[in-house]
């Protein structure tokens, strides 16, 4: 039953930006004088103006904040060119992506408006506060109070609403993948708050650098079972300055997981953390890893590293990152045979969840039958994974990395629909008995199934993707080590 709190569910979750108003995009000539740029957005109503010679041509923007902050603020003359006090950091997105996906675009790169692209021209602008005064009621509006958090203890009491969040989401009958992008933009907010805190703390970084997330994080697909997966890469500096850089970054990148592990997002036991010195680096280290991994690959560092194939940047110049993800697709025009052998032998080590009877594979804890669902999702993670990386497919979602290589004709349409579907039924079903476990049991979440606990109908799905999965493995494994 839905508590009565909630609003009845809407088409939030399936709108496209061509579906609701969009203003037009508002724009002044780069040497226009600042006071008549204020001007326009005084006359026109207009929080925000744009700045190019055209609308095609958009070189950056201005803002009120711009105004009091860039020139209020330090008396700066009003007669200077309104490019000297613009911002340049521009966010676009296209017409045909939801709703939802624009406003989770806003909170990641912490912008108000966003430019709307149709055939490479823009065609509007949305804002968040907009798009949020029409979703008052919505998981949203938390995120907007996550980002006004003033410290830690209040962070923390954020992180602990989330699991009632998500499984009033799951009775309103948000899809599953939506969820991952909820919880995982949530994640994000709390770890660039924490990012900030310390740099204000710590002052400001001896270099450029970039902190970036991985695995589940990296994919936006995070649970609320959760712990860090987290690297750094900064700039290259000369040798006298090396130490001097490292030694801070290694500094500041434990202070921030010290602080999140304080939220409640657990040290990784693996060590996947920027604070293991393993995993901060300059570019050009980095660039010597992966080297490695594509060029010397064996079994132990495909188990080892596959996760950093699954990067996304949060915080910092994510032009480090795509400089070396640029890197990685020059590696991957190489002859790399044995890596994807190797990358395909630790998919298949992942055996599918049934037994020989065709039923699902259990063991006990604490004398109940369960399953280990994130085992059994993870040969699906780990063949989209491999089949991106063998068609040089950055994209790091698994249900996005599917629906490219369908483009791509890797996988027919009915091959991916089938695993789509299977793919973020059992994520709906993990979410599901992971915010149980925490509301209903007070307990921690696992990510064990209880089979007492699922339905006939629910049994009979499972063993039916898990058919899916086999058919998968059965794929890549005559396609990456030519056996059957």
């Amino acid at each position: 039953m839905i508590p009565e709190h909630l609003p009845p569910i809407d088409d939030f979750y399936i709108k496209t930006l061509s579906e609701i108003s969009l203003k037009e995009v508002l724009f002044c000539a780069p040497d226009t004088p600042i006071f008549k740029a204020a001007q326009i957005m005084r006359d026109e109503k207009s929080s925000c103006l744009f700045v190019g010679d055209n609308i095609d041509t958009i070189q950056g923007v201005v803002t009120d904040i711009t105004l009091r902050d860039n020139v209020m603020a330090i008396e700066r003359s009003s007669k200077d060119a309104v490019k000297e006090i613009m911002d340049t950091k521009l966010v676009s997105i296209s017409k045909e992506s939801l709703v939802y996906e624009a406003l989770l675009l806003m909170f990641r790169t912490k912008t108000r408006y966003l430019l709307v692209e149709e055939e490479g021209h823009f065609v509007g602008v949305t804002s968040r506060n907009k798009i949020l005064t029409v979703q008052s009621l919505s998981p949203f509006v938390f995120i907007q109070s996550v980002k006004q958090a003033l410290d830690e203890e209040e962070l923390k009491e954020k992180w602990k609403q989330v699991p009632g969040m998500v499984d009033q989401l799951i009775q309103r009958g948000v899809r599953s993948e939506i969820i991952n992008q909820i919880i995982s933009a949530i994640a994000d907010i709390i770890a660039l708050r924490v990012i900030e805190q310390v740099i204000k703390k710590k002052g400001p970084p001896p270099a450029k650098f970039v902190f970036f997330v991985l695995g589940s994080e990296g994919r936006k697909e995070q649970t609320l079972k959760t712990d860090q997966d987290n690297a750094i890469i900064y700039e290259d500096k000369a040798n006298e300055h090396r130490e001097l850089v490292r030694d801070y970054f290694l500094d500041f990148a434990k202070t921030v997981s010290d602080h999140l592990n304080e939220i409640g997002f657990d040290y990784c036991k693996g060590g996947f953390m920027a604070s293991n010195s393993k995993w901060t680096h300059s570019l050009s280290h980095w660039k010597k890893n992966y080297e490695e991994w594509f060029q010397e690959s064996s079994m132990e560092t495909v188990l080892s590293y596959g996760t950093f194939f699954d990067c996304r940047p949060i915080y910092g110049d994510f032009s480090l990152l795509e400089n070396l993800k640029s890197f990685m697709d020059e590696q991957l025009h190489f002859p790399l045979e044995r890596f994807f052998f190797n990358m395909a032998q630790n998919a298949l080590q992942y055996d599918t969840q049934l037994t020989w009877l065709k039923n699902i594979k259990t063991f006990k804890v604490d004398e109940e039958e369960v399953f280990d669902i994130k085992r059994a999702m993870t040969p699906m993670v780990n063949a989209m994974r491999l089949y991106a990386l063998a068609n040089r497919v950055f994209e790091t979602n698994t249900g996005k990395r599917l629906e490219i290589l369908t483009e791509l004709k890797v996988f027919s349409a009915r091959e991916s629909k089938e695993l789509y579907q299977g793919y973020y039924y059992l994520m709906g079903l993990r979410l599901e008995k992971q915010a149980g476990a925490i509301i209903n049991e007070g307990k921690p979440p696992l990510n064990y199934i209880k089979i007492s606990q699922l339905t006939q109908v629910q049994l009979v799905t499972i063993k039916e993707i898990f058919k899916v999965i086999r058919d998968l493995q059965l794929k890549l494994k005559i396609k990456f080590t030519k056996s059957f």
